[in-house]
């Protein structure tokens, strides 16, 4: 890890305006319900980290990395990102008709490549997704192995600042997690960042040095994967087998224990990201 920082979220927060029915659609927000999907995330990321985001499903984390990538805008608070980041994730669209050819090449163009860069990484990218016997057939036979696989050989095809995977790594066998995983670090050898999302604190434990828990929309814990994660498993047994108490008992204790960090710019820095965020909203 160096102290180069690539993310750097203060106070982040997204709301969602519903009406009483459960519709994001109205005229007059007063007479909306609002849903906080992440209360307030603070945190500092810096080149060489791998971090896991872990939480029950509802809990945030795809919230903040949509955030983290720029794909939705904060109601409270802000993000501010070295380079542009790197989203991966299973539910991104490829073309279900198109072949798993031509669903590489229009990835790395999406991604910024020039049609000679994507000629030249194509026979790599079809390569370490081990789909040469199957890279002409429609995407809609692949099974989902072997979707992740593509999708994650395109997106780590170049190497960038900031990689964002949601849930990937989830999807795919055991061989694929152990590519997966020197792949992401030969990324971070290269000074990269990865924010990796799961459910699964095994899944973070094995990839990630450290790990943010999110639950119910609020941050409880930021530390050393291996610490956070091992509460997680616990929590996640006691909820689980009905023991509710002791389940509430733990949130409750890693909630004490964290304690929001407070991120002050220098003065020089505030007034270029305040230039900035004017600039922005004209």
């Amino acid at each position: 890890m160096s102290n180069k920082a690539t993310v750097v979220a203060r106070k982040l927060g997204k709301s969602y305006f519903v009406s009483k029915n459960g519709s994001n659609v109205g005229l007059f927000r007063s007479r909306m319900r609002e849903v906080r999907a992440l209360e307030s995330a603070s945190f500092v990321a810096h080149s060489g980290e791998s971090i896991g985001i872990l939480g029950k499903n509802g809990s945030g984390k795809s919230t903040l990395i949509r955030l983290m990538a720029g794909s939705e805008s904060p109601t409270r608070g802000e993000v501010y990102v070295s380079a542009k980041p790197t989203m991966l994730g299973v539910s991104a669209a490829l073309q279900r008709q198109m072949s798993g050819r031509d669903n590489t090449k229009l990835g790395l163009l999406a991604m910024g490549l020039q049609p000679d860069e994507v000629k030249e990484l194509l026979p790599s990218v079809i390569e370490w997704a081990d789909l040469e016997d199957a890279i002409d057939r429609p995407l809609k036979t692949y099974s989902s192995g072997m979707t992740a696989r593509l999708k994650f050989a395109i997106a780590t095809s170049v190497k960038r600042e900031i990689l964002l995977i949601d849930e990937a790594l989830s999807t795919g066998d055991s061989t694929f997690a152990a590519k997966a995983k020197e792949r992401m670090n030969d990324f971070l050898d290269t000074a990269g960042t990865v924010f990796l999302v799961s459910h699964g604190a095994t899944t973070i434990q094995e990839h990630c040095s450290r790990a943010i828990w999110l639950h119910e929309g609020e941050m409880i814990a930021d530390g050393p994967a291996q610490q956070v994660a091992k509460s997680y498993r616990v929590w996640g047994n006691r909820a689980a087998t009905g023991k509710h108490e002791e389940a509430d008992a733990i949130i409750e204790k890693m909630r004490s224990k964290f304690e929001e960090p407070k991120i002050i710019f220098d003065d020089e820095a505030e007034r270029a990201l305040n230039k900035a965020s004017a600039q922005k909203s004209k």
